[in-house]
């Protein structure tokens, strides 16, 4: 359920961003500036037009967002995914398989590594996409725009901002990231226990104790 919720909103996030130019010559046009952006993040393959100041000329020149961040957001939606996927799986086995998961030790073992292995990956999926979502909201922030756009840049036009993102969604992307690791190491303990090495430490446990009760 919480991988779901993870990779959901990052896979689903869409969000958009904008800027006002006032041109000082006249006639004085206003242009409204809107950038919508989203998942993957490749921030520099989406094109806005940035209007020109100039009473000889109508056109328009297109630019772009900078930066791509597609690898964080991609990989902590793709391990949401295997994480969703492999649950549903290991829940099967529990439930309908369960006399052969307690017969063959070779199942727990895997099942521990397994979860070990995506104890790491959600620690490592969701920092990089915390940083990455970080990097978003600065190269999407209205100002960015307006700093990108040269007519901004002279006494031509006027520039202001315009819309802000939203990015509540992807806000909790992250924490939905953050929870899934918590869940995943915790369960490592669980793993553990229908492992044989649990069992060989309460099997020691226990002699040791049988053996000071006879002793005494």
């Amino acid at each position: 359920l919480f991988a779901i919720f993870a990779f959901g909103a990052c896979g689903s996030f869409s969000a958009e961003t904008g800027a006002t130019v006032k041109c000082n010559a006249d006639p004085k046009d206003m242009a409204a500036i809107t950038v919508q952006f989203g998942y993957p993040f490749r921030l520099y393959k989406v094109p806005f037009d940035m209007p020109v100041c100039d009473q000889d000329s109508t056109s328009k020149r297109t630019l772009h967002l900078m930066g791509d961040f597609s690898a964080p957001a991609e990989f902590f939606v793709t391990l949401g995914v295997f994480s969703f996927l492999y649950t549903m799986a290991a829940i099967a086995v529990y439930l309908r398989f369960h006399s052969l998961y307690k017969e063959d030790k070779r199942l727990p073992f895997a099942d521990f590594c397994v979860t070990i292995s995506f104890t790491f990956f959600w620690l490592v999926a969701f920092s990089a996409w915390g940083k990455g979502l970080s990097d978003v909201k600065g190269a999407t922030r209205p100002s960015s725009l307006i700093a990108a756009m040269s007519v901004c840049q002279l006494k031509t036009a006027v520039c202001n901002a315009g819309a802000t993102p939203s990015m509540g969604l992807a806000n909790i992307s992250v924490l939905f990231g953050f929870v899934n690791f918590i869940l995943w190491a915790g369960n490592c303990w669980f793993v553990f226990k229908e492992t044989p090495w649990h069992a060989q430490a309460t099997n020691k446990e226990s002699s040791a104790e049988q053996g000071a009760v006879d002793k005494q």
